[in-house]
């Protein structure tokens, strides 16, 4: 699915497919199928030429921006070439987009009654971002993306759950051992397979709605008592049977003062956008390892009625269940996965360093992260090249002076033992090497985040 977002729709929509997004010369996002309709090979190993064509790379067939063939190299002369262009076969299958609040969706569906349908829904959006007036007013902390190894209901199931926070997310969301964890969820809209359904829970301090918006949102709007507001923008697309790609936000709302609330834990402090995505692992990673095998544990069961496989006894669960009744009753009971695609859910990954893996799920394809994880590395480089440089100097500065010493001889019996005490000279050049090495180290540590963060709940106190 790449890193777009499918348009909202009445069933759940085929999301295996394989897709070329590119910018056409003007700039503006296209999406076509990832396959040339010469000989079938994937365009996304293609190019964008100067005149804002897609190149097919194993013959040079060109498109425009509207999927049309414009160039076949190999024709006999023009007029066969643009015969041959004016031929519907030549043109690649095209995808409506449309680019919003920094996100870029795609209508699942190509032709003539795909653009049509597309026109006629709008994308999940932020509402609080749409309204013009409140701009003074919103501000937006930067998207992060990561593919995480279990299903899109599952992690729809998760943020469902407000009652797992406190206690998954020990640490950085509240304690697991705060005694009064009890509450009701509130149903604030009936169930529809277009609008999905929506839950409230009220505290002393705060309300919070759980806002299900189909196929692909959940916005979590937390409101407290000086009408200051948090939302979390969560969306999740299937990309294959057991792996969704989910990509999220906060916007946090000023209240009437002017006043800016609490955001999530200290992901809301300034900070680089690469800092942020680096530390989303503390996050995600607290809950990651029980999604994917509470998934593995379900399927194992096979079909059959969800609320026949748990014991869901508390109001808690309301939304959980509500979640589950809206895939069964309103979206055909399940992902529409395409033909052809290997429905044949993962076994359960029993090494947990493939779990916490950073790298695959998200920095080799976030363009941030590895500008910063270069930067980082040369840094570290630099360090310990510095702190090796430093040493010798010190080293070489001590030398020098005790030399000097020996030489003299004039120098008194008594101040000979000076001779072999390190120079301050040589003890600052010492502490300088040491510093540096210790920042090496330390960038060193910084960097493997990018690639790995392993998490466990029994050396979480």
């Amino acid at each position: 699915m790449n890193a777009a977002i499918f348009f909202p729709r009445l069933k759940m929509p085929n999301p295996l497919k394989d897709l070329v997004l590119w910018r056409d010369g003007e700039g503006k996002w296209r999406c076509f199928a990832d396959r040339c309709p010469h000989r079938l090979v994937p365009l996304s190993e293609g190019r964008v030429e100067s005149d804002g064509t897609l190149l097919c790379a194993y013959h040079a067939w060109r498109f425009d921006c509207e999927g049309k063939c414009v160039k076949i190299p190999q024709s006999q002369d023009r007029e066969i070439e643009a015969k041959h262009c004016a031929n519907p076969q030549s043109s690649a299958m095209v995808y409506p987009t449309d680019e919003c609040q920094g996100l870029l969706w795609v209508w699942p569906e190509d032709g003539i009654q795909g653009q049509q349908e597309s026109k006629l829904k709008k994308p999940r959006l932020v509402q609080e971002l749409v309204d013009v007036d409140n701009s003074d007013k919103v501000v937006k902390f930067a998207w992060y993306m990561r593919d995480l190894p279990y299903g899109w209901d599952f992690f729809m199931e998760n943020v469902c759950d407000p009652a797992h926070v406190s206690v998954s997310h020990h640490g950085i969301m509240g304690s697991r051992y705060d005694e009064d964890k009890y509450y009701d969820m509130i149903g604030l809209r009936e169930m529809s397979a277009q609008e999905g359904f929506s839950f409230a829970t009220f505290s002393k301090v705060s309300e919070a709605i759980h806002d299900f918006q189909p196929p692909c949102y959940m916005k979590i709007a937390i409101t407290t008592v000086d009408e200051g507001k948090l939302i979390l923008a969560l969306y999740a697309s299937p990309i294959r049977p057991g792996w969704c790609r989910h990509i999220g936000c906060q916007v946090l709302v000023k209240n009437k003062a002017g006043k800016i609330p609490k955001g999530l834990a200290f992901f809301a402090l300034p900070m680089p956008i690469w800092l942020n995505h680096v530390l989303a692992s503390l996050f995600l990673h607290q809950d990651l390892v029980f999604l994917h095998y509470q998934e593995k544990h379900l399927a194992k069961q096979g079909k059959g009625k969800w609320l026949e496989k748990v014991y869901t006894p508390n109001p808690q669960d309301k939304m959980v269940i509500a979640l589950r009744k809206w895939l069964e009753l309103k979206a055909g009971g399940e992902i529409g996965w395409v033909s052809g695609c290997n429905l044949d859910m993962p076994p359960a990954e029993r090494d947990k360093q493939q779990l916490f893996d950073v790298w695959t799920t998200h920095t080799q394809h976030c363009q941030v992260c590895q500008k910063a994880l270069n930067r980082i590395n040369r840094l570290a480089l630099l360090s310990y090249v510095a702190a090796g440089v430093f040493l010798v100097l010190a080293l070489l500065l001590d030398a020098r002076a005790i030399a000097l010493m020996a030489v003299a001889d004039k120098i008194p019996m008594s101040d000979s033992i000076l001779a072999i005490t390190p120079t301050a000279s040589f003890w600052w050049a010492s502490a300088i090497a040491i510093f540096l090495a210790v920042v090496g180290y330390l960038l060193q540590k910084l960097s493997r985040l990018f690639y790995l963060y392993e998490f466990e709940h029994a050396h979480n106190d």
